[in-house]
């Protein structure tokens, strides 16, 4: 399976504040460490910013809940 085809897979996309600076979070991924590298790469291309992978969850630099869920949904994620 592609992590471009999320396949109704549950994700939350929320902002927290780190240090004095928003981040964006993607909860829930149950991907395995590669996959979900390779997600995290994809979606910082997209959004033009900086970000990291904590476990299972992926960080991104700023505030782009609106531009990460629409892509998410794009890709046949079910973003709470």
């Amino acid at each position: 399976m592609s992590i471009f085809e999320g396949k109704n897979k549950i994700v939350k996309v929320f902002n927290e504040t780190r240090r004095g600076k928003k981040v964006t979070i993607i909860a829930g991924l149950n991907h395995n460490p590669q996959s979900t590298n390779e997600l995290a790469k994809h979606l910082k291309q997209q959004c033009a910013a900086g970000g990291t992978v904590e476990g299972k969850s992926i960080l991104i630099q700023g505030d782009k809940v609106k531009e990460i869920s629409q892509k998410l949904l794009s890709m046949n994620y079910i973003v709470k």
